[in-house]
């Protein structure tokens, strides 16, 4: 027995043992038998070698056994198992220990020397379990390599994968069949809709929206194209022996992955329930205190530190401020928060943040300063630098305005923070609004004063009360500078009535005779420029319209 287990080392390494003790009589051995104990000796490789048969993965060695490196040795083991399939024995697969390793046989014919360096000592692995694995997998591929040698075997798996490419060709053909269909049907819908709409044909198709309907519908079935094939690659190839190895690591990458996305799912549970608890808190005390400051704002409710005309953007900036405490709360217990490519993305949101966020900041706060001051209300007739009209928006970072031209100008926060503005409506009842003419100290003040009450007089859209008032805000060197105040009773008017004012007051200085000095007076002329009163209405003005101001449109609420 000895000289046999000596004999069948020496075969499988090619070479001597490089040391063999003399047999040694056991205790228990029978007389005349002494056993020899032979000693492998082995040493640890820089190279690693994967021993497999028929398409399987049986052991990884990774030590150089009597100068053999792990490929040689993975070459000779997979030689005498293909030479012993070919023979027909297929069995049985045991392992037995000998000094320094273990030794896989096949039909007690040796195959292959595992020793202590082919283990992966940082897996926690042993010897012995490296050992019974290797003849598990050493046994399934001479079994199905034997299976696969068999033309029943081999007639079975062609004639089904036969019938599952056909299959695949089917639900292919009837996927593109659906997918046509489900296009027209779209396609008539959205005609349908777009008479039923009165919406322009062609402004729907510039837009390219039936496009992109199309091309949506390409891709999802592609997606289930590339499932089909996906399937029904994995059935073929678990058909046969040799590429069931590879169908069942296709099959198993699948379930892994939906076994992962469940997983995955069921372990997010309570994290996501914890989100959509903060969330719901979050939307709860935004509406209660968007109702509150909305009545605040109807004139329901009156508090002495909210103004009504800061309630909406009060709302707006304390919801903000919740719901960014909540994002910030909840974003702990989001699936995948602690991931790297989240790490990522909340470093590249904040470097976005830092290096843009400085002029949005400025508009941000000059748009605090704007609301909680007081400055605007929403339809208040204002002048802001060069812009003069009615303030239709108070956004959070701008001001739109709508002019007496009807344009609507946006002029940005940080603007009107830093620029006069002028609000026409906040006290409409007392503000006035001055004409200035310049008179020569030839024409009595009385008289001058006179002239500009009647032309106030005449003049529609302003207001009785206050009563206009005339005052003299200057003795120039040439002339008297005169000022005539008056309060207009649409301020969103005031174009077309300082227009029907300023004609009002030609007539009466031209009908009375007395010059006006403006803009400029370096010597009195030879006779005084008015114009007479039988050339107040020359060609081509009509004498039957009379100078009224055009009604303006009611101030927006």
């Amino acid at each position: 027995m000895a000289a046999c287990l000596a004999a069948v080392i020496v075969t499988l390494l090619g070479v001597a043992p490089l040391s063999a003790q003399p047999p040694t009589p056991a205790a228990d051995a029978p007389t005349g038998i002494a056993p020899v104990r032979a000693t492998i000796v082995a040493e640890p490789s820089d190279q690693a070698a994967t021993f497999s048969f028929f398409n399987r993965p049986i052991v990884s060695l990774h030590a150089r056994v009597l100068g053999r490196t792990p490929l040689e040795r993975a070459q000779a083991a997979e030689a005498v198992v293909a030479d012993l399939v070919a023979q027909g024995a297929i069995g049985p697969v045991q392992s037995q220990s000998i000094d320094g390793g273990s030794l896989i046989t096949v039909a007690s014919r040796g195959v292959l020397v595992l020793t202590l360096p082919d283990v992966d000592a940082s897996l926690g692995d042993t010897l012995a379990e490296a050992t019974g694995r290797a003849v598990s997998r050493l046994d399934q591929a001479i079994a199905a390599a034997m299976e696969g040698r068999a033309p029943r075997v081999l007639l079975r798996s062609g004639g089904l994968a036969l019938v599952a490419l056909f299959a695949g060709l089917i639900l292919i053909w009837a996927v593109a069949r659906a997918r046509g269909a489900v296009s027209a049907r779209l396609a008539a819908i959205s005609e349908r809709t777009i008479t039923q709409t009165g919406l322009d044909m062609e402004a729907v198709r510039a837009s390219r929206l039936v496009e992109f309907q199309r091309r949506l519908l390409r891709v999802l079935a592609f997606i289930i194209d590339a499932a089909v094939v996906y399937v029904i690659v994995t059935f073929v190839l678990r058909r046969f022996p040799y590429t069931q190895p590879w169908g069942d690591s296709m099959r198993a990458f699948v379930l892994g992955t939906v076994q992962n996305l469940a997983l995955g799912a069921m372990g997010a549970m309570p994290g996501l329930f914890t989100v959509l608890l903060i969330f719901l808190v979050a939307r709860f005390i935004g509406r209660l205190i968007g109702l509150w400051l909305a009545a605040i704002e109807q004139g329901r409710i009156k508090t002495s530190w909210i103004y009504p005309e800061t309630a909406a953007p009060s709302r707006r900036l304390l919801v903000g401020l919740i719901w960014i405490f909540a994002l910030v709360m909840a974003y702990p217990y989001l699936p995948g928060s602690g991931t790297d490519a989240f790490k990522g993305v909340s470093v590249l949101i904040g470097l976005m943040l830092t290096l843009g966020s400085s002029g949005l900041v400025n508009q941000i706060m000059s748009g605090f300063v704007v609301t909680f001051s007081r400055a605007l209300r929403i339809g208040d007739y204002v002048k802001i630098g060069d812009v003069d009209g009615t303030v239709t928006h108070l956004g959070l970072l701008s001001t739109k305005i709508r002019t007496l031209r009807g344009e609507e100008v946006t002029v940005p926060h940080a603007v009107v923070a830093s620029q006069t503005t002028t609000d026409y409506s906040r006290a409409a009842d007392a503000v006035y609004t001055q004409i200035v003419v310049t008179i020569g100290y030839d024409v009595a003040w009385r008289q001058v004063e006179a002239l500009l009450l009647q032309a106030a007089d005449r003049t529609p859209g302003l207001k009785a009360e206050p009563k206009p008032v005339v005052l003299q805000l200057g003795l120039e060197d040439f002339y008297v500078r005169y000022a005539l105040f008056v309060c207009l009773e649409q301020q969103d008017a005031r174009l077309l009535t300082l227009n029907t004012l300023h004609a009002h007051i030609q007539d009466q200085f031209n009908e009375h005779g007395v010059q006006i000095m403006s803009p400029n007076y370096m010597l009195d002329p030879a006779a005084p420029k008015v114009v007479p009163r039988k050339d107040w209405y020359a060609a081509p003005a009509a004498p039957e319209l009379p100078i009224t101001a055009v009604p303006s449109q009611p101030r927006s609420a």
